[in-house]
């Protein structure tokens, strides 16, 4: 059943929100046939994940999806029949009283962000009456059942295990990003915040015993990167040794080279949601960086995923996973988890793949927000 929809973005300040809501409109567009028309508040941000995209024009088509400017004037549009509020973004108000006019009322959806915790599954699918007559359902992404589960193409894990089993597409792939790895090398993908617990990790990874080739696109992190370097630039393909460690800078790149950024590398630090959730896809251990919030409130979100992932780990190996995630989010001292991780490589190896396997057997979150609609009217 074709339907329209109205995504709602707002830009905070990452690219977290954008790269989410981008992905989902996406996907309803390819795979369900759904007609999709994404606000989003700055386009500037849109157009790193997108780079044919011009942030200077404020309607354009891209991969099927209508992207808009989200005005400070509100133009008078119609309505679609799937309004999406992406976490916790205010719908215009002039929008609103559309919706209250509209004859048939509209299925208004507020998407949360993404958690294990447990109440999740007891609030995902709730409305919420509001005053004016308006109800809101809320929706809420997860691991397990309950949830609306986790955005994943139909066709994301049959193409990363064709891409894993041919090495000369990976050599390609990294070829074209300047990379030229020694052939014995741990390849590590380097996405986070500023992290004071960075120069620890660092110096384990320079003093250890096997290569080790990091790769860091343009972010948050090259401050550190830099200070530890001791230097004032590293130019995108630009190259730096310190004893066993390479460090090479990459360009920021479009969300799908991405994707297969993390299908080359053999460990993968990342941070925030979107890349958070790929990360899992690709089937590799990681670490993430997950984003603050007040009153450390996100360290209950980020137990609550070590807990459920680590499950199945032998007491070793989850101690030695737990650990590291822990020094990381606290910026404290990275070496010794570090090394302790490293122990217990091969099994976290394949606990990374299982973990990809179990948690593609639920519904995507795009088909789950399909259904939703579905069974709503």
């Amino acid at each position: 059943m074709k339907a329209s929809w109205d995504i709602f973005c707002s830009v905070v300040d990452n690219y977290g929100d954008i790269g989410v809501t981008w992905r989902l409109a996406r996907q309803l567009v390819a795979e369900h046939q759904q007609c999709v028309r994404l606000w989003v508040d700055d386009l500037r941000a849109f157009v790193p994940l997108c780079p044919e995209a011009d942030a200077g024009v404020a309607q354009q088509w891209q991969q099927g999806v209508q992207v808009c400017q989200w005005p400070e004037q509100w133009p008078e549009v119609e309505v679609a029949d799937v309004v999406v509020e992406a976490f916790a973004c205010k719908l215009p108000e002039a929008y609103l009283h559309a919706m209250k006019a509209r004859p048939a009322p509209p299925l208004w959806i507020n998407l949360e962000y993404l958690s294990a915790e447990d109440w999740v599954s007891g609030c995902h699918g709730l409305p919420s009456l509001r005053p004016d007559g308006l109800k809101r359902m809320f929706f809420f992404p997860g691991f397990g059942e309950g949830t609306g589960g986790l955005l994943r193409e139909a066709d994301l894990l049959a193409r990363r295990r064709a891409f894993d089993q041919s090495p000369q597409a990976k050599q390609a792939f990294l070829q074209g990003l300047g990379v030229y790895a020694a052939e014995n090398a741990c390849l590590i993908s380097l996405f986070a915040y500023e992290n004071s617990g960075l120069a620890s990790w660092l110096d384990a990874m320079a003093a250890g015993n096997k290569p080790t080739h990091l790769l860091v696109p343009q972010g948050r992190i090259m401050g550190d990167l830099l200070r530890w370097l001791g230097m004032e630039a590293l130019a995108p393909g630009a190259v730096e040794q310190r004893g066993s460690l390479v460090v090479q800078a990459l360009p920021f790149v479009r969300q799908q080279d991405y994707d297969t950024l993390l299908w080359c590398c053999d460990f993968n630090a990342v941070r925030g949601e979107d890349s958070f959730v790929r990360a899992q896809w690709a089937g590799r251990p990681f670490l993430w960086h997950i984003y603050e919030q007040e009153e450390n409130a996100h360290w209950d979100k980020l137990n609550a995923f070590l807990a459920l992932y680590v499950k199945d780990l032998t007491p070793a190996a989850a101690h030695a996973f737990t650990s590291l995630w822990h020094a990381w989010n606290a910026g404290s001292d990275m070496a010794s988890g570090w090394n302790l991780l490293l122990e217990h490589w091969p099994e976290l190896t394949a606990h990374a793949e299982r973990w990809c396997l179990e948690q593609s057997l639920q519904a995507d979150l795009a088909q789950a927000l399909v259904l939703f609609y579905r069974n709503w009217i």
